[in-house]
């Protein structure tokens, strides 16, 4: 009898998970539906970058971003919406120019990176040595750059993922061993895969010596003028002014959860841009993106379990958001179920990368299901890095998401002045939304607990 019993109830929970199972693929698919026909996350990019518009760290604009976001979301019904407000560096631009003077004068298209020091007043002008891979580079002895401006024009290589951009973004810190080498400025080609005349700039480790990006078809103008045999002199003038401790901010709001509301889900995107464009792929549609799918999540018409929480970081750029949201929040570390960010730009998920050993659980089956039809991969291999702003949260024990967008437009675009809102396709930044409620609703409305898969499958 008792063990009649025991099968009964064994066959009663195995049904009543099945039953769980199907509700949630079932809402996991609606939600995704929604999500494509839905606009927020286009109203949402549209509106930051329309009123704010370029937003880097320690800058007027930032503050006008903070405010932004607090209204933002208050106007879309999230609840706790806060500011956590922290100190990190500041560099921001002032005037540039460059111009060869010799043998072939002629003006060049550059942008300052962040961290690099301004030239003397008046300018530098000086010989260039010229590299055509930052191998080449580091290759040279202590000294053999002194006095000379040297220039390394690698190209990047076009990929779906980021794996060019890893390769080739070395170089932009490159300052630090042109200055080590006796050089008194740098200037490397932008790490970028466009063809246009406007160069993509970005952070650079400091060096204390002027550093700036080229243009693609600049770079290779120096090029073809070192292939003449004659030497090659450079004009800079570049102004900035930078700042160890600025003021910073994290904009936040959450969806509370109706059952376990201390069990929290983290996503979002960063708040802060670089100036040259208005920030619209990197990284105002990432806030549209988590903020849309966080939206339509809580206008279901049961909240789910768990708590959603959406953070607008505000210095991914410059460094500083991550580490101290993960100082600020570190005691609700144990309780977040997992965390991940959406810099990528635009472009469609083509493949996401689950926490390790989730796989085979219902609620990542509810996930796969529904948006297979958005032509997305689900990865074998486990997420390793679910963005900047959360790697301090990885680093205390939270597991991560990546979901992989197609960057193979996203380089043409970052951190240049074309990156702005007529880049972004309505319709993809959609497909975006889905694939983040969806994976957002199925763990926020189940018990998945990625921890407890991650030592199973070790």
């Amino acid at each position: 009898m008792r063990i009649a019993l025991l099968a009964a109830a064994a066959a009663t929970l195995v049904s009543a998970n099945t039953a769980f199972a199907t509700d949630l693929a079932a809402a996991a698919v609606a939600i995704r539906d929604r999500a494509l026909a839905d606009t927020t996350a286009w109203d949402v990019t549209e509106s930051l970058t329309t009123e704010v518009g370029a937003r880097p760290q320690g800058s007027p604009a930032m503050d006008r971003a903070r405010d932004w976001g607090v209204a933002k979301l208050k106007a879309l019904g999230f609840e706790n919406v806060h500011v956590e407000t922290f100190e990190t560096e500041s560099w921001l631009r002032g005037a540039e120019s460059a111009e060869v003077v010799a043998p072939f004068p002629q003006k060049l298209q550059i942008l300052g990176l962040g961290r690099s020091a301004a030239t003397p007043a008046g300018g530098l002008e000086a010989e260039i040595a010229l590299f055509r891979s930052y191998d080449e580079l580091l290759a040279q002895p202590p000294g053999a750059l002194k006095g000379k401006i040297a220039v390394v024009t690698e190209p990047m290589r076009r990929t779906q993922d980021i794996r060019g951009y890893a390769g080739a973004v070395r170089a932009r810190s490159g300052g630090v061993e042109a200055a080590k080498r006796g050089a008194v400025a740098y200037l490397v080609r932008s790490i970028s895969t466009d063809d246009t005349r406007l160069p993509h700039g970005g952070g650079a480790a400091m060096s204390g010596i002027p550093m700036a990006a080229l243009s693609p078809p600049d770079a290779e103008l120096l090029e073809r003028m070192v292939a003449r045999g004659k030497p090659v002199r450079i004009k800079l003038a570049m102004a900035s002014t930078y700042r160890a401790k600025a003021p910073a901010y994290n904009v936040v709001g959450e969806i509370r959860g109706r059952e376990k509301p201390e069990e929290v889900i983290v996503i979002g995107g960063h708040l802060d841009s670089w100036d040259a464009g208005t920030g619209a792929v990197d990284d105002a549609a990432g806030i549209g993106v988590t903020t849309a799918a966080a939206k339509l999540i809580s206008d279901l018409p049961q909240r789910p379990r768990r708590t959603v929480r959406v953070v607008m970081w505000g210095a991914e750029e410059q460094g500083g958001s991550g580490g101290a949201y993960a100082e600020a929040n570190k005691a609700e570390v144990p309780n977040m179920i997992v965390a991940g960010e959406s810099d990528l730009g635009a472009g469609e998920i083509f493949n996401a990368k689950l926490p390790a050993g989730s796989l085979d659980h219902p609620a990542m089956k509810a996930f796969a299901a529904a948006v297979n039809p958005l032509r997305v991969i689900i990865s074998r291999d486990p997420a390793q890095d679910g963005g900047a702003d959360v790697a301090g949260l990885k680093r205390l024990g939270t597991p991560v998401v990546e979901l992989q967008q197609d960057a193979g437009r996203y380089f043409d675009l970052h951190h240049s002045a074309d990156d702005t809102l007529d880049k972004v396709d309505p319709k993809e930044l959609a497909q975006n939304v889905a694939v983040w409620a969806a994976f957002v609703y199925t763990v926020a409305d189940s018990d998945i607990d990625f921890r407890k898969t991650a030592s199973v499958s070790q």
